[in-house]
């Protein structure tokens, strides 16, 4: 596959990330605790039947200034005790709630960086979900870990307690770069950390990298996708930063650097995947590749790709989402639940016997059915209106009257050959998956095109 410039430089346009539909934007305060514990009991009967966790840890020992997430500069020992004891807390909460026969299929940590606490936490909070859920043979539990602080004795660690996929954020290889972002170099040399990681039996091995971040340079980030050739981990993600300083502050410390223009951030990505594609990597979304004999890259040639907050999945390990730790989001069947963003609320909420949702959303039945048919074209990269109508007991007619469908929609797509389209199905074609939100649009009534409401595709 050969992608050129200009096909982003048509398509960048303020369209949802569809990480969820409707998207996080839609959340309000209005949802409470006692909807979210409606909503975890309407989920037993609902599919899918799996169950996804995620754990959210918020510390970093050192704030990145590139970073959009949640996160807090490590507290002291006290304080990471007591966040962990209300991770618990929760968990025993919600896990009362859930049928004891359904499976964990996927368990995702995600930060802040997890692995900057003490791993006996992680071995606590990991034993108390083997106490409350049920885990299956194939679960899939993975970690997001910077570099900078993973020895070689923690991927020992780590994998005793199950672990069995890991992701590295290495975001640039250039010493220059990370200091101008303040973050701290990998700990070890990268290729033997992932040929001990692969050596201990962790598969779906992650590595990301950023593009558009201060002092890179067109060759720079070249020399970054030569480089992760060479360590040839399964999966990469190459991430485009956004300058964001009204959102976090820490991002104004490095505007006396020179970042890249938006066409060089272009041309950037435009290497990355015609590159990645030409060394045996499949595109998975527009900024996630995996290994053509990865479970990524299986699942996404058999129609069988899901995602959810954390990523991209395969539908046989994709669950409802349940999440625990200051400002994770759950997605269940039928809505969504956000918890407190900062750390001490979070802490004193759990801590006084209650939940901590601070806002959320409720779907409709139609809101269920654009989400669905929004995550095939996402995922998989084909929508059959019969198919989708057959799936939620309604006429075809009745499915493109929910999404308020026109072909109209589609005339530019399709004369630049990024779709096929008869009347019954719809395929995006791999170019077209370049720019895949963008053919997703097509099937959102409440799309209205406003500039800064949403980020542009690159």
């Amino acid at each position: 596959m050969n992608i050129a410039t200009s096909l982003f430089q048509k398509y960048n346009l303020p369209v949802p990330r569809y990480t969820s539909y409707p998207p996080a934007t839609a959340f309000n305060s209005t949802f409470t605790n006692s909807n979210y514990v409606e909503h975890i009991t309407l989920s037993n009967e609902a599919q899918p039947q799996n169950i996804s966790i995620y754990i959210h840890i918020p510390f970093c020992t050192q704030r990145c200034h590139f970073c959009g997430c949640n996160t807090a500069l490590s507290q002291s020992e006290d304080i990471i005790k007591r966040y962990v004891l209300a991770v618990i807390a929760e968990i025993r909460m919600v896990g009362k709630l859930i049928d004891k026969k359904r499976l964990v299929t996927q368990v995702s940590w995600g930060g802040g960086t997890p692995n900057s606490i003490n791993l006996s936490y992680v071995q606590q909070i990991m034993d108390v979900l083997h106490e409350e859920f049920l885990f299956a043979d194939f679960a899939e539990i993975a970690m997001e870990c910077s570099p900078a602080y993973l020895d070689f004795e923690d991927v020992d660690v780590l994998r005793k307690m199950g672990f069995n996929r890991l992701s590295l954020g290495i975001q640039d290889f250039h010493a220059d770069v990370l200091k101008a972002i303040n973050r701290n170099a990998p700990k070890h040399d990268v290729y033997e950390m992932l040929n001990y990681m692969r050596e201990r039996g962790f598969r779906g091995i992650n590595l990301d990298l950023v593009y558009g971040l201060p002092l890179q340079t067109i060759d720079s980030f070249k020399e970054n996708i030569q480089q992760i050739i060479q360590l040839n981990p399964d999966r990469i993600a190459t991430f485009s930063y956004a300058h964001i300083p009204w959102f976090n502050e820490s991002q104004k410390l490095m505007e006396h650097h020179r970042f890249p223009t938006p066409d060089e951030k272009l041309e950037m990505l435009v290497y990355a995947i015609n590159k990645l594609s030409a060394h045996g990597y499949d595109v998975i979304g527009m900024d996630h590749f995996a290994r053509r004999d990865d479970d990524l890259s299986i699942a996404k040639q058999t129609n069988m790709l899901q995602r959810n907050f954390q990523g991209y999945n395969t539908r046989k390990t994709t669950g409802q989402v349940y999440a625990f730790g200051a400002s994770g989001i759950s997605q269940l069947d039928g809505a969504y639940a956000q918890n407190i963003k900062q750390y001490a609320p979070y802490m004193k909420a759990i801590e006084s016997g209650q939940l901590a949702v601070e806002r959320g959303y409720a779907l409709s039945k139609n809101e269920i059915i654009i989400r669905d048919t929004i995550n095939e074209i996402m995922c998989n990269g084909e929508l059959d209106f019969n198919v989708m109508a057959s799936r939620f007991n309604c006429s075809k007619q009745e499915f493109l009257a929910i999404t308020k469908f026109d072909k109209i929609k589609l005339e530019t797509l399709l004369s630049d050959k990024l779709i096929e389209f008869n009347d019954d199905k719809l395929s995006v074609t791999p170019q077209g998956m370049m720019i895949v939100r963008n053919v997703a649009v097509a099937f959102d009534p409440a799309y209205v095109f406003k500039e800064g409401q949403y980020s542009t595709t690159i």
